[in-house]
């Protein structure tokens, strides 16, 4: 199983796990600052990998067996899109 990631996929994943991080500390400062912190919020971003960048991961796996060479690639532009949109909704929500 060879994993290719070209530059334009590296850096949306890059992008994707950067807003995943911000959001992370911002409920991290957010729980620290009500002493309310709790397992959950890690165990959440942990599920959060598994549900959004292994999927990304996949596809860019199977991007290799692409006949067409752009529609497993637009799949994964938009499902990075739509990560990102759903951590600035998150992100949002929480400032």
């Amino acid at each position: 199983m060879a994993l290719l990631l070209s530059g334009w996929m590296l850096y949306a994943l890059w992008i994707v796990l950067g807003f995943m991080a911000l959001d992370f500390l911002v409920s991290l400062y957010r729980s620290l600052r009500a002493s309310d912190f709790s397992p959950e919020l890690v165990l959440g971003y942990l599920k959060d990998m598994l549900y959004y960048v292994l999927p990304l991961l996949l596809l860019a796996d199977i991007s290799l067996l692409d006949t067409t060479g752009w529609l497993v690639s637009v799949l994964y532009y938009v499902g990075a899109l739509g990560v990102v949109l759903k951590y600035l909704s998150s992100l949002k929500g929480k400032l």
